[in-house]
């Protein structure tokens, strides 16, 4: 049960940050929810392999790289979900930002 309220606030997260930022948008609802959930599993099964591969240029700028793996990720799952479009990189990591901000504050409150 937690994992499909998780899923259903990452939907809606991502809808808002899609209403509020120019470069990225979303085609619908279920648009917002696929995209979660390929952005969730992208999280679980590529980001700690790129942390790993990038651990040396992730310590030299102090943990700041992984927002530049967070914006791949969020650019890879534009390419893979249908209706969910990020213009540019910029976008992508101002959209990863946000989103993993906003998650975290929403993941405390409960």
């Amino acid at each position: 049960m937690k994992i499909l309220l998780n899923w259903l606030i990452s939907s809606l997260v991502i809808l808002a940050i899609a209403y509020i930022l120019p470069g990225v948008h979303v085609a619908s609802f279920i648009t917002a929810a696929v995209a979660a959930l390929v952005l969730g599993v992208l999280n679980a099964v590529i980001k700690p392999i790129l942390v790993i591969l990038t651990l040396p240029i992730t310590i030299l700028t102090l943990g700041l790289f992984t927002l530049v793996i967070n914006a791949v990720l969020v650019v890879l799952t534009s390419l893979v979900v249908p209706g969910f479009t990020v213009t540019n990189f910029l976008w992508a990591l101002v959209f990863g930002l946000i989103l993993s901000v906003v998650n975290g504050v929403l993941h405390e409150m409960r």
